[in-house]
């Protein structure tokens, strides 16, 4: 499995887990809602700017 398929499970169980305890302390549904989208939105950039592989330049010969 790859990392960023790694990355994104951890988002995903993260997001889960703040979503189900923001309904159980009674938060509106728009507000999870919004809040998971920011989540896994900055989840994805994460796991792509640590995940992503470097370009060599010429200079790296």
């Amino acid at each position: 499995m790859s990392n960023f398929a790694i990355y994104l499970i951890g988002i995903a169980l993260v997001t889960g887990g703040l979503a189900w305890t923001a309904n159980k302390l009674g938060a509106p549904s728009i507000w999870i809602i919004i809040g998971a989208i920011i989540i896994i939105g900055m989840g994805i950039m994460a796991a792509v700017s640590k995940t992503r592989l470097k370009e060599k330049s010429d200079t790296d010969k």
